[in-house]
């Protein structure tokens, strides 16, 4: 659904505009009507189409209330989730709390990665992407001789 990335700026009331790639989908899909939550792995914000997201939720809330670690996810998924509508420039108005953990400033990056899009402080993507990069080098070094293989094409 979503792939691919964009350079975008944060206004002074906290909006970004989608890229219209992105935008058209989001619109088409479910009317512009997204929710907006934190990553639990990255400190990154991920943005949802309201019908991914209502199936990620229902996916938590079926999580064992008695565990510990079932609790936190929910705090903090479901906790932080924003509903978010576009306006009519397709921009979406990131709450100040939701910023503030994300560390988002003027720059962002916007990243399609399936069917949720992941939302980024310029500086953190970058460095985020050489450590990345870094770490799928050594895992595919790994693979490639593992496997006795000249080189692996992706």
């Amino acid at each position: 659904m979503f792939r691919g990335s964009n350079s975008v700026t944060l206004d002074a009331r906290g909006r970004m505009a989608l890229p219209a790639r992105f935008r058209q989908v989001v619109l088409d899909h479910c009317r512009g009507q997204v929710v907006i939550t934190i990553d639990i792995n990255e400190r990154c914000l991920v943005l949802y189409p309201l019908p991914e997201w209502e199936e990620i939720e229902s996916q938590l809330q079926s999580l064992a209330n008695m565990q510990p670690s079932a609790r936190a996810i929910q705090r903090l998924l479901i906790g932080h989730a924003t509903d978010i509508e576009l306006d009519g420039h397709g921009r979406a108005r990131i709450p100040p709390t939701l910023r503030e953990f994300a560390g988002l400033e003027k720059r962002l990056i916007v990243a399609g990665i399936g069917k949720k899009i992941e939302i980024w402080s310029e500086e953190r993507w970058h460095a985020g992407r050489e450590n990345w990069s870094a770490a799928a080098h050594e895992r595919t070094s790994d693979l490639t001789d593992s496997a006795g293989l000249d080189a692996l094409s992706i």
